[in-house]
Formats: C-alpha cells, sequence, structure tokens
C-alpha cells in the first residue's frame, strides 16, 4: 500500500476540575499520502476507506482538492509538495474522525503549515489552520462546538503536533477560562500498511471507528450522570458537515 503506515495507538482524555475523569482507550490510526491514497483490493476494502466526502467541505474531487481548496481560501498554497494526512479510515461503510492531522509541504519538501481538522459527534467538522514553531507547537482560539461540558468563548487550543515517524505523539491542551484545561493525548507505534498488519490490527480493533465513538459517548454520558452541565450547541453550530472560517496562528 506504497508509502501509507498504521499506528496503533493508545488515546487519552485527562478532565480535572470537581467532575474529575481520565480514560484511555485504544485504536489505530492511518497515515496516508494525499497523492498515494490506499485503494484496498476487493472485499478488503470494507476494512479502509479514504472518502473526500469525510472532509472539509465533503463537495470536493479528492481529499487533496478539498484541503487546497481550504488554504486557498487562507492564501496558503502549497504547489505540488507532499501532504502526509493522519486520520482513521471508513470501516464497513462507517467513520468517525475526532481529529485529522495534514502535514503539508511545498515542492521543496520543506514544512509550509498543518491543518488540524476537527469533527464532533453531532456530524459537523471544522478545520483549523496553523503555523508551528520550532518546536512543533501552535496555538489557536477554539472556534467550533465539540463537547457538550466544554465552552467556545474564551477558550484556547495549544496543541503540539510533529509529524509522525516511527513513533506517533500528538498533543492537545484546551485552556479554559476559569477553569482547569482539558488534555488530551494520542501516541502510538509505526507499522507498514501491509495487508496482513492490517488485518491483524483490524482484528485487534474490530469496528474501531464505531467504538471510538462509543467510547466517548458514553463518557459523556457518565459525565452528565456525575452532575456536569451541559453547554447548550450554539445556532451557529448545528449545521452539520460544514467547514466553517478558519483562524491563522504561530505568528503568520
Amino acid at each position: 500500500m506504497n508509502s501509507a503506515a498504521l499506528y496503533e495507538c493508545r488515546i487519552r482524555h485527562v478532565r480535572r476540575g470537581a467532575v474529575a475523569n481520565d480514560f484511555t482507550y485504544s485504536s489505530y490510526l492511518w497515515l496516508v499520502d494525499l497523492d498515494a491514497v490506499p485503494r484496498l483490493p476487493g472485499p478488503l476494502r470494507v476494512l479502509a476507506g479514504f472518502r473526500p466526502t469525510d472532509h472539509f467541505t465533503g463537495s470536493d474531487r479528492t481529499i487533496r482538492a478539498g484541503l487546497e481548496a481550504f488554504l486557498a481560501e487562507n492564501s496558503v498554497s502549497l504547489g505540488d509538495g507532499r501532504v502526509l494526512m493522519l486520520t482513521a479510515a471508513r470501516v464497513f461503510g462507517y467513520v468517525f474522525n475526532p481529529l485529522t492531522v495534514y502535514w503539508c509541504h511545498d515542492t521543496d519538501d520543506r514544512p509550509v503549515c498543518v491543518v488540524a481538522e476537527v469533527h464532533n459527534t453531532y456530524g459537523g467538522r471544522h478545520a483549523y489552520l496553523l503555523f508551528p514553531d520550532d518546536h512543533d507547537q501552535a496555538e489557536v482560539a477554539k472556534d467550533f462546538y465539540v463537547s457538550p461540558f466544554l465552552p467556545i468563548d474564551g477558550a484556547t487550543y495549544r496543541m503540539r503536533l510533529p509529524e509522525p515517524g516511527e513513533r506517533l505523539s500528538l498533543a492537545i491542551r484546551l485552556e479554559l477560562p476559569g477553569a482547569p484545561p482539558f488534555v488530551a493525548g494520542v501516541h502510538g507505534t509505526r507499522h507498514a500498511a501491509t495487508i496482513s498488519t492490517l488485518l491483524r490490527t483490524a482484528a485487534r480493533h474490530p469496528l474501531a471507528p464505531l467504538a471510538v465513538a462509543a467510547r466517548i459517548r458514553r463518557q459523556g454520558l457518565a459525565l452528565f450522570l456525575r452532575g456536569l452541565p451541559v453547554l447548550p450547541r450554539p445556532r451557529a453550530h448545528r449545521r452539520s458537515a460544514r467547514t466553517r472560517s478558519l483562524t491563522k496562528t504561530g505568528g503568520h
């Protein structure tokens, strides 16, 4: 499957405060070159699908075309530079991607920017354009409703998103006004995306996207039952599957 890789991951969410919560689950993610998106043979396609309808506006011919349209709206051009995408594939027709990350390079293979595309459990999506510093860190104001327990106004993401190698290590810290931060991390080990590796990984993590969505909803229900107040979803965030305006960060 060309240069694609699989990362078996441990994903951790930590919430502090009066209603604290700390949970970790396992899953797997794909790292693919957007110019060589894997297409599995025959019946194995149910184990990994990558559709442009699952990203950005959902109306572009390819995922790369959707990314480039988004970048053009923000005056960024890559030429024919390489783009790596870290994402969960569609499995048996279902996909849920809390976070998809794109590492974008220019024609000389120099890093240009990172795009972090966030999906919520209501079917909405939103992308953030980031210009990380020399430590792979970037900061951006939160502009999208994700959790019913976390505010938008005044909240800021601090992200550390180094391009994966043999190891995957991402960290997202949501700074909240007058409250402890919410912290999430993704850590994993790289494996070549061979058919045999995919079969073993899929067997260890059956229906992975569905399992991730179910775990997140179960944790949300537990927090609600423990008395954590729910914040109403703003009307502007009730439109599903839309990519709204983006904010540049990192000094640009």
